[in-house]
């Protein structure tokens, strides 16, 4: 190819231009590379810098939250690791889900325990007089034998040891029954099947020791007994003052030195073998990495040398043992200590994994127990009972308080049933227990004064005819015992409640309390668990105000009788509690601008424990309704107790944003109004039962129905024809009702009665003369029972008429 210079000349030229404008281009975008990658790496500059501040102040909360906090303890970070959590954590999530409980939990009995419950306890409630047992203070030998052959106090031992292996819910129905009848055989058999401390050799026993004991506490061959409260250790009985054990060698077996004051023990003037709960301390070092110091469960029998038991107390009217276990420098081998050297220092978590059952199954059952005899035997006594020609039962008083005595036994009953299944989940609910304690021995308490107040005269004379006396007198210790009332109430369900189940506190608290090594680490986990918690809050800030709105007009157009479907009662109260949890669960978030200052605030807590307690308690109430529907009357009862528990959370957060404490206080009240009661009073529309319903409430629970039928089943019937005030009195209503509706009649025909109407009348004019009797006594000690005895004041009155002279008034004086 030949080509010419000028056209290479063209194409030089053309080249040039082209190198010229690329350099040129070249270099602009070396400029703008280059001015872009600064401005990037000045922008990751000024991010580094911002996230770097932001850390920065991330650590400065972080540190600032570390100072408010309190360092935890031992015992509460073990506290903390103890027990289960499940719907008490939906309760304080602010979504419960009444689906949820209806389908995981179902109280059930085999046909053993249903014939045990029907036979044995009947049994064994026969060879009890109630005022016999409380006026010699103990039972007869034929009483604790049967109790020890039948097994009683062994219903809890696998039968893999000689025990019955009974469910929770049966050792509940059991407590219940004896309950109606006798409350010392109620709480004599609660001990060994709580804390006994059988349960604890079954979980945590060496083999010799379940080998040697759990056959020996199936039988009854040891009775049981466990020693924690000291003089100086009540509600804080972990606190274990006066109760130290220090490990010591002696003759090459290592042991520990223990020297204890125990009070308020049930079952020790009796007890064959005791767990007792120590303070450990090594300062030697004997250990040697087995165990560790602390609270201590060791076990020992009556015999141990240096153990004294034996002297008892009196709890008020009751006659079930309780008295005192003492030592001085006991010693006491390691093969003694419960579960081996091994579970040295490991006694609180024994302690608080068992206490579920002894708190929220036992003492619970005792006011199972009240509810039914008051709400059988009281709403009997009130259709026998007249006064100006009329039944006591259509008296509006009277109608007021069985009402409330059977909406609270309906609600106690329910939060049993669901307590009772939950632990037959194997699960160990430490909160909810503690609210079953409080709240159900305080219904129980408020039970049987209703029935006090109801049966009036005949329930303060005693004798066998007073089926009330010793069960008023009996309650309140319950009251007492395992955590008193009071600081379960204020400190522990809330205390506890806050940090165990909520559903970001745990591992928030877990940060704060990392070591200064760990601090990046727990200051990522703080800050994004401190979101999720004001996450948490908002989200329940905004449910609580829909929820409301929505509760609000649902409750203003209900009608007042639509209870009685039960699909519709079912849904509207769930909805109610519903809004009910979402409002706890953002004034439990609030809580947190508390800090550290919580613990101290005893009154909030204790308002807070009362919302809690009556949403639990609400949905165990659905619950029992949902497994229970067909019941003649219990939509009724159901709507009444279900009313009630909505107003007593209400009432209690309405309360609690009053007097929202801290420094923070007003804005905390501020939120917690707008979004629990958005519209002020207007969206709090709780109200107590309307009187139309609480009548027919009282009317279901004085005549025959389906109630009372519930009431009864479980109630111990005594055999016809034998004498039992109880039995007797429920088994007078249909004959006295048909009598009441026979004279109504004629009344109203004006007219006479036939020959079988007044037989009829005539039968129940009979059962009412013999059933209002209250005992009488021709003296009341052994010494007023004297041949030659005279009363005090009569001795008195015979030496003043002595220096009269007119010696006597009658007729024949001048």
């Amino acid at each position: 190819m030949i080509i010419s210079k000028n056209a290479i000349t063209a194409v030089a030229n053309q080249t040039k231009h082209t190198s010229s404008r690329t350099i040129s281009a070249l270099s602009a975008s070396n400029q703008y590379y280059f001015a872009t990658s600064n401005q990037l790496n000045n922008n990751k500059t000024q991010s580094r810098n911002i996230v770097g501040l932001v850390h920065a102040i991330d650590k400065r909360v972080y540190r600032w939250a570390k100072s408010v906090l309190p360092p935890i303890s031992k015992t509460e970070k073990i506290a903390l690791g103890c027990g289960t959590i499940g719907f008490d954590r939906d309760i304080f999530g602010g979504s419960p889900s009444l689906q949820h409980l209806v389908d995981t939990y179902q109280p059930k009995l085999s046909e053993e325990e249903k014939s045990f419950i029907d036979t044995k306890v009947d049994t064994l409630c026969s060879l009890l007089n109630d005022h016999d047992v409380s006026m010699k203070r103990d039972f007869s030998k034929e009483a604790w034998d049967y109790m020890r052959d039948e097994k009683f106090l062994g219903m809890k031992v696998p039968k893999e040891w000689g025990g019955l292996g009974f469910s929770t819910q049966a050792v509940s129905m059991v407590l219940a029954k004896l309950a109606t009848h006798c409350f010392d055989a109620n709480a004599t058999v609660a001990v060994p099947n709580s804390l006994g401390p059988g349960e604890l050799l079954v979980r945590y026993g060496t083999d010799d020791q379940k080998e040697y004991f759990l056959p020996r506490l199936a039988d009854g061959t040891l009775i049981p007994c466990f020693g924690l409260t000291g003089p100086h250790s009540g509600s804080d009985a972990t606190s274990l003052i006066e109760s130290d054990c220090v490990v010591e060698s002696r003759n090459g077996e290592l042991g520990v030195r223990a020297s204890f004051k125990k009070r308020y023990i049930t079952l020790a003037p009796v007890a064959g073998v005791v767990g007792l709960g120590l303070n450990l301390s090594d300062p030697d070092n004997l250990l040697g990495g087995c165990g560790n110091e602390g609270f201590t469960v060791a076990l020992l029998e009556r015999d141990h040398p240096g153990l004294r038991m034996g002297r008892r107390h009196m709890p008020l009217n009751a006659a079930f043992m309780n008295g005192t276990v003492e030592g001085e420098d006991v010693w006491i081998p390691m093969s003694m200590i419960l579960g081996g050297q091994e579970r040295c220092g490991f006694g609180w978590n024994m302690f608080v994994e068992c206490l579920a059952e002894g708190r929220g199954v036992s003492l619970p059952a005792g006011s199972i127990g009240a509810a039914r005899g008051v709400a059988a035997g009281v709403g009997a006594y009130s259709r026998v009972r007249k006064q100006f020609r009329v039944p006591i039962a259509e008296f509006g008083g009277i109608q007021e308080a069985l009402a409330s005595a059977g909406s609270d036994g309906l609600i106690t009953i329910a939060g049993g049933d669901l307590m009772n299944a939950i632990v037959d989940n194997h699960e160990a609910p430490m909160v909810i227990s503690s609210v079953m304690k409080q709240n159900c021995t305080e219904r129980g308490r408020r039970i049987i004064e209703k029935g006090m107040d109801i049966a009036a005269g005949s329930a303060i004379c005693r004798g066998d005819n007073n089926y009330l006396g010793n069960a008023y007198m009996s309650l309140p210790i319950a009251i007492t015992v395992e955590g008193a009332n009071i600081m379960t109430r204020s400190f522990q369900i809330i205390g506890q409640g806050l940090t165990r189940c909520h559903p970001h506190m745990v591992d928030l608290m877990t940060a704060l309390q990392a070591p200064k090594s760990e601090e990046k680490q727990a200051v990522e986990t703080f800050v994004k668990q401190f979101h999720k918690i004001v996450g948490h809050g908002l989200s329940n800030f905004a449910l609580s105000i829909t929820r409301g709105l929505s509760a609000t007009m649902s409750t203003k157009t209900r009608s007042k009788t639509a209870y009685r479907d039960g699909d519709k009662l079912l849904d509207y109260h769930e909805k109610q509690l519903l809004r009910l949890s979402a409002n706890f669960a953002l004034t439990a978030d609030l809580c947190f601008s508390l800090g550290g200052a919580l613990k101290f605030e005893e009154l909030l807590m204790g308002r807070l424990a009362d919302a809690l307690g009556a949403i639990y308690l609400g949905y165990a109430t659905l619950h029992h309704y949902e497994r229970r529907r067909g019941v003649e009357g219990l939509e009724a009862l159901t709507e009444h107790a279900l009313l009630r528990l909505e107003t007593e959370a209400q009432n209690a957060l309405k309360s609690a944003s009053d007097n929202f404490p801290g420094p923070l206080g007003p804005l905390a009240s501020t939120v917690m109004k707008i979004g629990c009661f958005p519209l002020g009073n207007l969206t709090r529309p709780y109200r107590e039962p309307r009187d139309s319903l609480t009548k027919e409430v009282s009317k279901l629970m004085t005549t025959p129905s389906g109630i009372r039928d519930f009431f009864e089943d479980g109630v111990y019937m005594a055999q016809e024809g034998v004498p039992h005030q109880l039995s007797d009195l429920i088994r007078a209503v249909p004959i006295c009702v048909e009598a009441d509706k026979i004279a109504s009649t004629l009344r109203r025909e004006k007219r006479q009665p036939t020959v079988a109407e007044a037989e009829k009348i005539a039968e129940a004019d009979a059962l009412r003369d013999v059933l209002i009797q209250v005992n009488v006594f021709d003296h009341l000690t052994s010494e007023e029972g004297a041949e030659d005895y005279v009363r005090p004041a009569l001795e008195g009155t015979e030496e003043r008429m002595v220096a009269l002279e007119r010696k006597r008034f009658d007729h024949h004086a001048a």
